[in-house]
């Protein structure tokens, strides 16, 4: 798979850089978390070229609202598949590096956010992340296995990221590890030890910041979210979480 070209694979990067997390920036109101800012270029505009119409999903496993949205989204990627419509996902990187210390203010603080979205969305947490005596919040390597679980899925890309979404906020498994990942490629009929060594490469590390770059140069200030690609343009559904009902009304309008 080749995400990128090789002429500036190195500039691409030598632009990463660890960012220290700050706090969630969750918003219960809008059903949105936004990302960290991310320095970087892309040459990725004719990414999705292929498909006239398409439906694009921009978001990040370890991303609450985006777990809360995951049913509404299921719907929507089944009913548009009947009128031959395609469904693609763009990696976000919420907050890729992480590195904010785990402590009971930021547990708290997680907790109660997770509660809203329970709530809200009817999305079943568990909470034994919080029993952990120390954990790196990074989402890059969640998203890195969905950009290398592309090599091998089509149709089934979004229940893979449901598969991740799952193990991490309902069964309080840590998705930096890569044997994380063992049993949802074994669900998925993917041979894990060339998962392992395409998640531990630096090419696959660089087409996931890759993604991370084009969402932000699409505009995407927050996760969830989906837009409609019409030919070389890009129109939001969603900026948040929202229901299928509406997303749907949403891209009728746009037909």
């Amino acid at each position: 798979m080749k995400l990128f070209y090789l002429g500036w694979m190195l500039i691409l990067f030598a632009c990463q850089t660890e960012k220290s997390m700050q706090k969630e920036n969750c918003d219960s109101e809008t059903g949105a978390c936004t990302p960290v800012s991310l320095d970087g270029v892309s040459e990725l505009q004719d990414l999705l070229r292929r498909n006239e119409l398409s439906i694009i999903y921009v978001g990040d496993p370890m991303c609450s609202w985006c777990y809360g949205i995951a049913p509404e989204l299921k719907l929507l990627k089944e009913h548009y598949a009947n009128e031959g419509i395609q469904f693609e996902i763009v990696s976000g990187g919420l907050r890729p590096g992480g590195g904010e210390e785990w402590t009971e203010e930021l547990k708290g603080f997680l907790k109660h956010h997770w509660e809203e979205v329970e709530e809200r969305s009817g999305q079943k947490f568990g909470f034994k992340l919080f029993e952990r005596a120390d954990f790196n919040y990074d989402t890059e390597p969640s998203c890195r296995a969905v950009v290398v679980a592309k090599d091998y899925l089509k149709g089934e890309l979004l229940a893979f990221f449901e598969a991740v979404q799952k193990k991490f906020y309902f069964n309080s498994e840590d998705p930096n590890e890569v044997i994380f990942y063992k049993s949802i490629c074994s669900e998925f009929n993917i041979p894990f030890q060339d998962f392992e060594r395409k998640f531990k490469s630096k090419e696959y590390k660089m087409a996931t910041h890759e993604e991370f770059v084009l969402n932000r140069e699409w505009g995407v200030t927050g996760y969830p979210s989906v837009l409609v690609k019409r030919g070389d343009e890009l129109e939001y559904i969603a900026r948040g979480y929202s229901t299928f009902d509406q997303m749907k009304k949403g891209i009728e309008l746009l037909k």
